[in-house]
């Protein structure tokens, strides 16, 4: 699979906001320290990419992930049971982009923390996504953070979060272009 190069430039002042089932989750995004992760999710968010998947992982106290295509057209039970095909969380944009946890300056998990899922391979991140459920400090030197909760409120919604919510829309505040 290709490396993609987004060609949106993150100015460092977006925030994404993430309508969900459970609420609403406004996340800063780390546009200075990680943008090509940042320039991909703002394109994914304005193309609509993300409207209508739903969280497909969820491990207690560790993370709950969401971003693949193929819970699309899956209802929230289907999910819940795992026996899609093909299987939730196998799929994403079809192409893959470069990982910064490594000249990433504040790459640390956090609670609530918004990062990249990928494979084995370093540089196959594509749509999906994780918020920590907790502090993952073990993740840092693995996984590209690019984003943090704006506030509270939204932390809470993050750990009310479980398999098959349904992310409703993606919006991206204060986008440069």
């Amino acid at each position: 699979m290709s490396l993609y190069t987004p060609q949106y430039l993150p100015s460092g002042d977006e925030i994404a906001r993430i309508n969900t089932s459970k609420g609403v989750i406004r996340v800063k995004l780390a546009g200075k320290d990680a943008p090509i992760h940042v320039a991909n999710f703002v394109e994914l968010a304005q193309k609509g990419f993300y409207d209508g998947l739903k969280f497909h992982r969820y491990e207690p106290g560790f993370v709950v992930q969401g971003g693949c295509p193929h819970t699309r057209d899956l209802t929230s039970e289907q999910v819940k049971s795992g026996n899609a095909y093909p299987p939730p969380g196998t799929g994403g944009p079809g192409y893959s982009i470069k990982g910064e946890w490594k000249q990433n300056p504040n790459n640390k998990h956090q609670d609530g923390t918004l990062a990249q899922a990928r494979s084995q391979d370093p540089d196959s991140a594509g749509s999906q996504f994780y918020f920590c459920l907790g502090p993952q400090p073990f993740l840092d030197d693995n996984y590209t953070v690019f984003g943090d909760p704006a506030d509270q409120e939204s932390l809470a919604v993050i750990h009310a979060l479980g398999v098959g919510d349904i992310i409703e829309s993606v919006s991206i505040e204060n986008a440069s272009n």
